[in-house]
């Protein structure tokens, strides 16, 4: 064997035993709670950004969406939903109350921007049409003359779906949601039971 060789199978050990030396280091705590601690961040941030930006969390504490939504549920909203469209009636939106907007409401849209909203006996007529909404997620037939209200540019008059039960834009002080309040549209229940939102 020449001295070229030699060298070159001394060379090839040298590199055999550094690779063993480093899949062998020791444990170290140190560089095991940095990772922990990257990942936990990783998954803070993540969570904020879904919470803030494109969930919206809510619950419903009440009966005033019954029967799409039971008392006591959770559901989730999309707040990427009106970005770049305006609610359509009938969505059912998580909204800041407007006689507290640190409150979170959960009701459906009725009324649009511009339109007059006039309730008699129990039937919702928009722009005094002759025709009443057709309300099929109506738990039960609804009593009593409400209204006219005409819905100011740029917001929204709701409405709960159990309307014997709901203490809704009807009896509010301030009647009439901005669109700006507007923070998703519900999607989902997820508890205590699961199921899509219409």
């Amino acid at each position: 064997m020449s001295i070229e060789e030699m060298e070159e199978t001394e060379a090839q050990k040298g590199r055999g035993r550094s690779r063993r030396q480093k899949e062998e280091e020791p444990f170290s705590w140190k560089k095991e709670i940095i990772s922990w601690i990257q990942i936990i961040a990783a998954a803070v941030v993540i969570a904020l950004v879904l919470n803030n930006f494109i969930i919206a969390n809510s619950r419903v504490p009440t009966g005033s969406m019954e029967n799409t939504i039971m008392s006591k549920s959770r559901v989730i909203g999309s707040r990427l939903s009106y970005i770049n469209s305006d609610p359509e009636r009938g969505d059912v939106v998580i909204f800041k109350f407007p006689d507290n907007r640190d409150i979170y409401y959960v009701k459906r849209v009725i009324g649009l921007p511009g339109e007059t909203v006039d309730i008699v006996d129990g039937k919702v007529y928009i722009n005094d049409s002759d025709t009443p909404l057709d309300e099929p997620y109506l738990p039960e037939p609804m009593e009593g003359s409400y209204g006219p209200y005409t819905v100011p540019e740029g917001c929204y008059f709701m409405m709960g779906d159990n309307r014997n039960n709901s203490l809704d834009a009807r009896f509010w002080k301030n009647q009439f949601v901005p669109k700006k309040d507007i923070m998703a549209k519900v999607l989902f229940c997820y508890y205590p039971r699961i199921g899509k939102v219409e």
